[in-house]
């Protein structure tokens, strides 16, 4: 299986991995190529690489900080819905196997 997450709670984990090192292509990496990244309880909305690392890079300049911290998941298949203080994400689980973010709800008012 190639590198990535292998389950939702590691991708839960790599993101804030890739976040908190300020990697934007390790972040994109972990998106659905048409995935939506939504912060601020959705205010902000970014669709596809491009604008993820964007977003992020803009978050970064900020300071804006994030620690994963799933408190429950919900999978079905190769979808699951990961609930955490600090968003509500839906992942997907690819052909190869490795799971990526499709929508991505991050508050950041939870951010720690």
């Amino acid at each position: 299986m190639p590198a990535g997450a292998r389950t939702p709670e590691e991708l839960e984990a790599l993101f804030e991995d890739a976040y908190l090192l300020r990697d934007d292509r390790a972040l994109v990496e972990l998106f659905e190529a048409r995935a939506t990244l939504a912060v601020d309880g959705g205010v902000r909305v970014a669709r596809g690489g491009a604008e993820i690392s964007r977003l992020a890079r803009e978050l970064w300049q900020h300071n804006v900080v994030y620690v994963s911290d799933p408190e429950r998941v919900l999978q079905a298949h190769d979808t699951a819905l990961v609930l955490a203080p600090g968003g509500i994400n839906v992942a997907h689980r690819g052909r190869d196997g490795t799971w990526r973010y499709a929508i991505s709800v991050r508050g950041l008012d939870g951010a720690r």
